[in-house]
C-alpha cells in the first residue's frame, strides 16, 4: 500500500524497499553478531541485531526520516511534532534537521535526562507533557492542530512501518538461514515492519515480540480482537511503555506476528547485565527485551535454525544503568543488601567484616546504625551491600554468618 490509501490496508515488501532504498546513505547497516550465552542457553545459533548502535541510538530513526522525507515542501514548511520518551524523538530531530524542517517534540515527565540533552542537541524544541508517551501524544496531536505542524506518529503510520521494516531486510541479508526474529515490542511499528518484509522474503520464518510485563498491552488487545488501553504502565522500559496499540499496527501484528510474550523488569535488569559483561555491549531496559525473553525461557526458539534478538535501542540514563546492574546483579544473585544484628561491643564490627572476607565475599559499602526501635539495649544493626559470585556463594555467605551467631536478614530487591 502507499501512505494514501486505506489505513487499514497492510503494507507490502515494496513498501518496505522503497523506504530501503529511500534511506540509502542516511542510516548505517548496523552489524549483526553472534552470541555465545544465548547460543549456549538456547541450544540454537542466536544473532544479535545491533540497533543500539544506529545513528541517534535506536531503529527509530529509520521510520522518522521516511515519514518526514515524504512530507510535500509546503508540509515540511510548517515545521513536525512528535510525542516520545525518547528515541522517537531524537529519530525526528535528527531526520527533522537532515531535512531542513523544523520540529517540536513532546516528552513526559521524567523522560531519560541524556534522551532529553540528545534531542534538543539534534536541534528539536523539547515540551512535557503528562507521564506517559500516551500523554504527550495527546499533546502532540493538540499541537498539530493548533499550529498546523505535521505529527509524526512514534508508530502507527505507513511510513513509519516501513521505515522500520528496513531492519528485516538487513538481517536477512546478513543470516537468510534465520528461523526467528525476537524484538520489543511497544506501540508496535517496529514488530510490524518487521513482519511485513520478513513474511514476505521468507513466509516460514517466525516473527516473536517481547513486551515488559508491567506494560504489556498486547496480549490483552490480541485477546479482544482489538486495540485495548491498559489502566496502568510501569516498567524500566521507558521505550516500550505505551499503554494502548496502534490501529494500524494491531492489524499488522494480529494478522503476520507469530506470538507476543512478557518479561519481568527483573528479566530485563538481568539481560542488561548479560550485555554488558559478555557482550561489551551498552543497551537500554527496552532494548535488552528480546534478550531477556531468550534468556528466561519467555521464548525458546524453535531447532529449525538460528534466532535474531534485536537490540532495539542503547539510550540509557548513566543514574539508570547504575541502579539496574545493581538490581541485576540482585537478580542473579551476585549482590546482597543485608542487615546484620550484632552486640554494641568493641571489635564487633571487625569480627563481621572478617567473617564476610573469609567467604571470599567482596563488600561494597557499610553502614550501622544504634537508634532503630527494633534493636535491643545494646544491640547494633549494620547494613552491608556485598557482591557475591553467584546464588550458592549469597546462600553460603549467609549461613556462616548465622552459624557464627548472627542475626542476618536480607534487605528489599536482594535475594540470595
Amino acid at each position: 500500500m502507499t501512505a494514501a490509501g486505506d489505513p487499514l490496508d497492510l503494507l507490502t515488501l515494496a513498501d518496505v524497499e522503497a523506504a530501503r532504498e529511500l534511506l540509502t546513505g542516511v542510516v548505517k547497516e548496523t552489524p549483526l553478531i553472534p552470541s555465545r550465552p544465548l547460543t549456549e542457553i538456547t541450544g540454537v545459533p542466536v544473532w544479535l541485531k545491533c540497533e543500539n548502535q544506529q545513528r541517534a541510538g535506536s531503529y527509530k530513526v529509520r521510520g522518522a526520516y521516511t515519514r518526514i522525507a515524504r512530507l510535500s515542501e509546503a508540509e515540511r514548511s510548517r515545521g513536525v511534532v512528535a510525542a516520545s520518551a525518547g528515541n522517537h524523538a531524537q529519530g525526528v530531530a535528527l531526520a527533522a534537521g537532515l531535512l531542513g524542517t523544523r520540529a517540536t517534540v513532546f516528552m513526559p515527565e521524567g523522560a531519560p535526562l541524556p534522551k532529553v540533552t540528545a534531542t534538543k542537541g539534534y536541534g528539536a524544541a523539547v515540551e512535557y507533557a503528562g507521564t506517559s508517551v500516551d500523554d504527550a501524544l495527546e499533546a502532540a496531536h493538540d499541537f498539530a492542530r493548533s499550529t498546523g505542524a505535521i505529527l509524526i506518529h512514534p508508530f502507527d503510520h505507513p511510513d513509519v512501518i516501513a521505515g522500520q521494516g528496513t531492519v528485516a531486510c538487513e538481517i536477512l541479508e546478513q543470516c537468510p538461514e534465520a528461523a526467528t526474529i525476537v524484538t520489543a515490542v511497544g506501540g508496535g511499528g517496529l514488530i510490524s515492519g518487521l513482519a511485513v518484509a520478513a513474511k514476505a522474503i521468507r513466509p516460514d520464518i517466525r516473527i516473536v515480540g517481547v513486551q515488559a510485563s508491567g506494560a504489556a498491552a498486547y496480549p490483552p488487545s490480541l485477546a479482544a480482537g482489538a486495540p485495548r488501553k491498559l489502566d496502568s504502565c510501569a516498567t524500566i522500559a521507558d521505550g516500550i511503555a505505551v499503554m494502548r496499540p496502534g490501529d494500524l499496527t494491531f492489524a499488522h501484528v494480529a494478522k503476520l506476528v507469530d506470538e507476543i510474550v512478557t518479561v519481568t523488569d527483573e528479566d530485563l535488569s538481568a539481560a542488561l547485565l548479560v550485555l554488558l559483561e559478555r557482550h561489551k555491549m551498552v543497551v537500554e531496559p527496552a532494548g535488552a527485551a528480546a534478550v531477556a525473553a531468550l534468556l528466561t525461557g519467555a521464548y525458546v526458539p524453535p531447532r529449525s535454525g538460528p534466532a535474531v534478538a534485536i537490540l532495539s535501542g542503547g539510550n540509557i540514563d548513566p543514574m539508570l544503568l547504575l541502579r539496574v546492574i545493581e538490581h541485576g546483579l540482585a537478580s542473579a544473585g551476585r549482590f546482597l543488601r543485608l542487615a546484620v544484628r550484632c552486640t554494641d561491643r568493641p571489635g564487633q564490627l571487625a569480627r563481621l567484616l572478617r567473617e564476610i572476607a573469609e567467604q571470599r565475599a567482596n563488600i561494597v559499602d557499610v553502614s550501622h546504625s544504634r537508634q532503630s526501635p527494633r534493636l535491643g539495649f545494646g544491640e547494633v544493626e549494620v547494613a552491608l551491600s556485598v557482591e557475591t559470585r553467584g546464588p550458592a556463594h549469597s546462600s553460603a555467605l549467609i549461613s556462616a554468618l548465622r552459624d557464627a551467631g548472627y542475626r542476618v536478614a536480607l534487605l528489599a530487591d536482594a535475594t540470595p
